[in-house]
């Protein structure tokens, strides 16, 4: 499992992920320590940098887009062209699932889902109902394994 946007929701799923028994690694832009703190693989990953996302897809089966919340200039782009983008390369890896956490790229998702038959999940629960968003999450998850 790979969660791209482990933040405060990333390490939440990503425990309740470990709970369930799945090794789970996590991405972030800048500290490491609090996603191992969580018992989770950190890894360093910027998602407006897709190769450094792909290196972490090594054992990955199922990816986590977690960047629905995302703001600032560049926010249009990774529910767009870098979505999109990402979602090309995986056909070619042994990922086989995606989760997509709603934030304006649902539609690129279902199209990739359809167009290379990859099994995907858009989860449009509300992140500030959190425990509601996890077991949306959780089972978007589960459903894909």
């Amino acid at each position: 499992m790979l969660i791209v946007g482990c933040g405060c929701r990333g390490r939440a799923l990503g425990a309740a992920l470990l709970e369930d028994g799945h090794a789970v690694r996590g991405t972030t832009r800048a500290q490491l320590d609090p996603i191992e703190a969580a018992g989770i693989e950190a890894w360093a990953a910027d998602p407006d940098r897709l190769g450094t996302v792909m290196a972490a897809l090594p054992g990955v089966s199922v990816v986590c887009w977690l960047l629905g919340t995302a703001t600032g200039p560049d926010a249009a782009d990774l529910h767009g062209p870098r979505l999109e983008t990402l979602l090309e390369r995986l056909v070619d890896t042994p990922v086989r699932g995606f989760v997509y956490e709603a934030g304006g790229g649902e539609q690129a998702v279902r199209a990739a889902g359809e167009r290379w038959r990859m099994a995907v999940r858009v989860v449009s629960a509300d992140p500030a109902r959190h425990e509601e968003w996890l077991a949306a999450m959780r089972g978007a998850v589960a459903e894909l394994l």
